[in-house]
C-alpha cells in the first residue's frame, strides 16, 4: 500500500530543501502539500519553483481540507522550512492555517510530525518553542548539514537535510549521505 505524507512549506527561507523532499516523495508516495502566501513569495526570492509535482496541492487557508481531520489518516507530516511564527502556533496550539491545524491533529493523533527549522540564532522564546513542541510529540530538527561526506556542491548539503528527514518519515531513499563510521581500528574480541 502506497504511504501517505502530508507536507507543509512555511515562509521561512530554504524552500530548496522542500523541491528536494518532494522531488524524492512525490516519486513512491502520495504527497498532500500545503503552501504558505509567505511560502510562495520566499520561494519566488530565492529561484525554486514549486508547482507541477504530482501531489494535491492545498491552500494554506482551507481549514475545511480533509487532511485537516484526525479521521484522515497518513503516515507523517513534514513542514519545511518551518518559521518561527509556524513553530510558535503549533508550540501554543494554534490552529489558524491549515499547516498548523494539520499539525496540531498530527501531534493529538500521535502521528510523525517533523518540523525543519532554518533560522538562527534562537532566542529564549524560539527555543522555549522547541521545547513545547517536542514535548508535545514533534521532532524537532534543523537545517544545519555535516560536512563528513565531503560535500562539493549546495546539493549535497541539501541531500545531507533531506535523508534525515526522510529517515525519520521511514522512507527509503537512495540519497547517500550516511556517516560510514571510522572502524579501522575496531576488532572483535575473542575472550569470554
Amino acid at each position: 500500500m502506497e504511504k501517505e505524507f502530508v507536507i507543509g512549506i512555511s515562509g521561512a527561507s530554504g524552500i530548496i530543501y522542500a523541491h528536494r523532499m518532494l522531488e524524492i516523495l512525490t516519486r513512491s508516495a502520495q504527497v498532500h502539500l500545503i503552501i504558505s502566501d509567505a511560502a510562495r513569495i520566499i520561494a519566488s526570492v530565492e529561484g525554486v519553483e514549486l508547482e507541477g509535482f504530482d501531489a494535491c496541492y492545498y491552500s494554506n487557508d482551507m481549514l475545511t481540507a480533509k487532511i485537516a481531520s484526525g479521521s484522515f489518516r497518513h503516515d507523517g507530516m513534514a513542514i519545511v522550512p518551518c518559521s518561527m511564527k509556524t513553530l510558535a502556533s503549533i508550540a501554543a496550539g494554534i490552529s489558524e492555517s491549515l499547516i498548523t491545524r494539520v499539525a496540531d491533529v498530527s501531534l493529538k493523533e500521535r502521528r510523525r510530525c517533523i518540523l525543519l527549522l532554518r533560522e538562527m540564532p534562537f532566542n529564549r522564546i524560539h527555543l522555549r518553542n522547541m521545547l513545547d513542541a517536542n514535548d508535545a510529540g514533534a521532532t524537532i530538527m534543523v537545517a544545519s548539514p555535516g560536512f563528513y561526506h565531503r560535500p562539493e556542491q549546495i546539493s549535497d548539503l541539501v541531500d545531507m537535510v533531506v535523508a534525515r528527514i526522510l529517515n525519520h518519515l521511514g522512507v527509503n531513499h537512495d540519497l547517500e549521505v550516511g556517516w560510514e563510521g571510522m572502524d579501522e581500528g575496531a576488532h572483535r574480541s575473542t575472550e569470554k
